[in-house]
């Protein structure tokens, strides 16, 4: 193999809310941790334990707005990107690091303000009707 892969995948939980950030021009950054979790059984004790690694991601622009617009603390996403490394100087003057996600693919699993959203609307539109009972003439007309 001739080239270098850098891919990041990811399925987890929102730890808050998206950090929407705009210059300049129109263009915005949005940040968020998301945390994925590993699940094993302690062999000497028999415990479950969980384990939980936080990630960085940064999405952009358009992408970043849709995430705002719609993702909140606790929703499940699935993000495809790749890994970041940055520095930059502190007002102490030390030098920081960390190490990011820059997301270039997102899926929503699940999502708490669309299904919030939805239960709203469909709650006054709900009817129990029973098809059964009903004499349609256009059921008497079907061929089969």
């Amino acid at each position: 193999m001739y080239g270098t892969l850098n891919k990041v995948m990811l399925i987890g939980h929102l730890g808050n809310d998206i950090k929407m950030h705009y210059f300049e021009g129109g263009n915005s950054i949005g940040r968020f941790s998301l945390a994925t979790n590993e699940v094993y059984i302690n062999k000497q004790t028999n415990e479950k334990i969980t384990s939980t690694e936080w990630h960085n991601l940064v999405v952009r622009n358009k992408a970043a707005e849709i995430c705002e617009k719609y993702l909140s603390k606790g929703d499940k996403i699935y993000v495809e990107g790749r890994i970041k490394s940055r520095q930059w100087q502190a007002e102490d003057g030390s030098v920081k690091y960390t190490t990011e996600i820059q997301v270039t693919e997102f899926t929503f699993l699940t999502v708490k303000k669309d299904t919030e959203a939805n239960k709203q609307m469909q709650a006054p539109e709900t009817k129990n009707t029973n098809f059964d009972d009903m004499n349609s003439p256009i059921e008497n007309d079907l061929p089969f």
